[in-house]
């Protein structure tokens, strides 16, 4: 039975017990978002750092089963063969690979038998300006793949890159032809940028625009110093969340609705950990984005170059499973399925799954709908 003073009071001021719920949530999400995020809770090792670049190793798991989507999932004890090092994207904070408990790559990933390795690009600053495609595929991620390789105790390896880490996948192994990279898996990762919807429109119209610029003056984006092209990550959060202004406005709108629903505001503090903690691009890597992938749309033509070389997707013959958002407007289906046009895998699995870009790594959706058969996948070519 409730105390008598209180309900006296809380009658009088016109309190209700549900009034109380939203306004303890609403000051929680404001005020206390910290205490609300469920991210990154899953353990691991820093192997080695220099400053700005580390490499993570996910020991395996002391539970005996994990919680995916509702459902419980036995934790098998005997690794698979070939590790799997995680390339992520630029701009991007690692939350995203570590959502929720319940939801969290690394640690399906390691529930599934597999040594789990992942490259945090860190938060890069002004005076990374100058760090561009080169320094990323030709200079980092080969040293990052060998202190894994040294640590593992294994040459091949398998590598999953979503959006811009798929690229630097793919990069990588055109450039370096590792012939030790046994798996390769891309999400969202535009082959044929002009063909992504609305957003491939543009490109076609400002490549035109830069084309017109070229023939007239003589001028190129890379004549400028990259210190003037650094993205700031507030910048970069913005940018994102404008490719689905909407969805960005009705996820708060659904957040006040349904503000009574603590765990609904734990997942919305979660999601925001992520999406409003968006890191810096590098001014040298805007440049190459915005020429080679963008402007020119090299890779529709199954190359592209990376300083002074040039990389050839025909190079690539690891086992490649490419998987694309039905909704991602950054990488439409078909700008992503270019890809097996241009590799010379003899194994190549493309999908088609539920999901915007940033769905198809880590939404509610991508568990059981890539995450399980991705893991067959990846099982089968592991041993």
């Amino acid at each position: 039975m409730p105390d008598p003073l209180s309900y006296a009071f809380n009658k009088a001021s016109g309190i209700t017990r549900q009034t109380a719920l939203y306004a303890g949530n609403a000051f929680d999400r404001v005020f206390r978002a910290a205490s609300l995020v469920q991210a990154g809770q899953t353990p691991f090792e820093t192997l080695y750092t220099d400053g700005l670049v580390s490499l993570r190793y996910y020991p395996p798991l002391a539970e005996d089963f994990i919680e995916l989507d509702g459902e419980m999932i036995d934790v098998e004890r005997s690794p698979h063969k070939t590790p799997i090092v995680i390339v992520p994207p630029l701009a991007v904070n690692m939350l995203i690979y570590d959502l929720f408990p319940q939801r969290s790559l690394v640690r399906f990933l390691r529930a599934k038998g597999f040594e789990v390795y992942l490259i945090d690009w860190g938060v890069p600053t002004r005076q990374h300006s100058h760090y561009n495609l080169h320094t990323y595929v030709a200079e980092l991620l080969p040293a990052y793949l060998n202190r894994v390789r040294e640590h593992s105790g294994e040459q091949e390896l398998s590598l999953h890159g979503w959006s811009l880490g798929g690229m630097f996948t793919l990069f990588y192994s055109a450039l370096s032809r590792d012939q030790h990279i046994r798996n390769a898996i891309v999400l969202g990762s535009p082959i044929d940028s002009h063909a992504s919807g609305l957003m491939g429109l543009m490109y076609q119209r400002v490549s035109d625009v830069a084309d017109f610029v070229r023939k007239r003056t003589g001028f190129r984006l890379h004549d400028v110093k990259p210190h003037w092209f650094h993205s700031p990550g507030w910048a970069n959060t913005i940018g994102f969340k404008l490719t689905n202004p909407i969805g960005s406005v009705m996820g708060y709108w659904e957040l006040i609705v349904r503000l009574g629903d603590r765990d609904f505001v734990a997942s919305h503090a979660t999601t925001s950990a992520f999406l409003d903690r968006m890191v810096a691009y590098p001014g040298g890597i805007v440049q190459d984005a915005v020429v080679r992938l963008w402007i020119d749309n090299e890779l529709s033509k199954g190359q592209i170059q990376i300083g002074e070389d040039v990389a050839r997707l025909e190079n690539v013959n690891a086992n490649l499973l490419a998987i694309a958002g039905d909704t991602d407007t950054l990488a439409t289906p078909g700008a992503v399925k270019r890809i097996e046009d241009h590799v010379s895998s003899k194994d190549v699995t493309f999908r088609v799954t539920p999901g915007g870009h940033m769905g198809i790594l880590a939404g509610s959706k991508a568990p059981k709908e890539s995450w399980l058969e991705m893991a067959e996948w990846l099982a089968e070519r592991s041993d």
